[in-house]
């Protein structure tokens, strides 16, 4: 049927690997094949179009873009955390100073929010750390569990496999004997018929009283 596969090797109990000459066999008949081997242009095509897009937002799309037009990285704006004055021709506006005045406040609430930042730092980082690498110490041991888990299932079916191919050679060396014997049998069997028949040509050549001739 298509799609079978004929296993014909049993590598727990098949011997001559190691022979000399053997790996450099195999290996001449994998580079014969890989000679042989033309693949064509469209050997992929019953696969799916590869949507290289698939994870890129706009902004990665944007920056790629750039990469491949070769312009210069914009630089950081550091605008937000200046401090400037109203331009020199609206020094006398209200509304101008009113724009400085918000982003002097912006400014002081943000510093108010590091500092803040910095005293709850001081203050549960080592806890927060702590509970991290606790958590950290968690998941290698979850990870470690189920490593041992999946080796664990990997031996099994090594295991597995040796058993069945063990049985499996243990029934193949009993068959093999007794094909053996059989066709030691048959040869047995084949020259004693041919000895028999030898003797009933004699018996017969002796009652007719003629000369055996040679036989063909």
């Amino acid at each position: 049927m298509a799609g079978e596969v004929l296993v014909d090797a049993l590598p727990y109990i098949d011997l001559g690997y190691d022979d000399p000459g053997v790996r450099e066999a195999a290996i001449a008949m994998v580079e014969e094949e890989c000679r042989r081997y033309r693949p064509t242009k469209n050997y992929l095509e019953h696969l799916p179009a590869l949507n290289t897009n698939a994870f890129e937002t706009e902004l990665m799309a944007a920056e790629f873009e750039r990469i491949q037009n070769r312009l210069p990285m914009e630089p950081l704006s550091m605008k937000r955390y200046e401090l400037p004055p109203p331009p020199a021709g609206k020094m006398n506006e209200v509304s101008a100073w009113g724009e400085s005045v918000d982003n002097s406040m912006a400014q002081l609430e943000h510093q108010a929010v590091r500092a803040m930042n910095l005293e709850l730092m001081a203050e549960y980082g080592c806890e927060m750390w702590k509970s991290y690498l606790e958590t950290l110490v968690t998941m290698q041991a979850k990870c470690q569990a189920r490593l041992a888990e999946v080796k664990k299932e990997i031996q099994d079916v090594n295991w597995a496999r040796k058993t069945k191919q063990t049985q499996g050679g243990e029934k193949l060396r009993s068959l093999e004997a007794q094909w053996v014997m059989l066709v030691s049998k048959n040869y047995e069997i084949e020259q004693a018929c041919a000895k028999l028949e030898e003797q009933i040509y004699h018996k017969k050549v002796q009652q007719n009283g003629l000369a055996a001739p040679a036989k063909q």
